[in-house]
């Protein structure tokens, strides 16, 4: 299991795709791939007021992950320390194997380089003691960087809550 996880509370999300551009813009993501993406979910209508929901789909750094058993080079690597699923560029040969391989098709073709990437938690940034960039740019705060262990946590405080206001 991944160290980190990146979490979303949907009832904050206004669909702004500021968590897209900011992974877009500091991973050199190119048109029409996404490292990370919000899935407009919707509408539907809530006491006659449509509503339309943001989910954050990203890399789910998966405990046996698939995409790094089918590459053929090494290049799709999962890092010990963390359980970060990354693409090591200098070995990816562009063959996609692991594009076909990932059932949630987190693997991103970059016709530019001939290469396949993927959201890697920015571990780059997370190496340095900071946060992913999607989460420093969500405006609403929807998205959170956390433990799996902080993140169950915060799930049953918040169910507590919850069944507490209702009585």
């Amino acid at each position: 299991m991944s160290k980190y996880h990146i979490e979303q509370d949907i009832s904050l999300c206004i669909g702004c795709l500021a968590c897209e551009a900011a992974c877009k813009d500091k991973n050199s993501v190119p048109e029409g791939a996404f490292y990370c993406k919000m899935i407009q979910v919707g509408p539907r209508t809530v006491r006659n007021i449509p509503v339309i929901d943001h989910v954050y789909m990203a890399c789910f750094h998966c405990e046996k992950p698939w995409c790094v058993d089918a590459c053929p080079t090494g290049a799709m690597q999962k890092r010990s320390k963390d359980g970060i699923v990354f693409v090591d560029p200098d070995l990816c040969v562009g063959c996609k194997a692991c594009m076909k391989a990932c059932p949630w098709g987190v693997p991103q073709w970059n016709a530019s380089t001939g290469k396949v990437g993927k959201c890697d938690m920015c571990m780059d940034r997370i190496d340095q003691g900071l946060q992913p960039a999607c989460v420093t740019k969500c405006t609403t705060g929807s998205i959170k960087f956390m433990t799996p262990q902080a993140s169950s946590e915060k799930r049953r405080r918040d169910f507590a809550e919850e069944m507490l206001k209702r009585g």
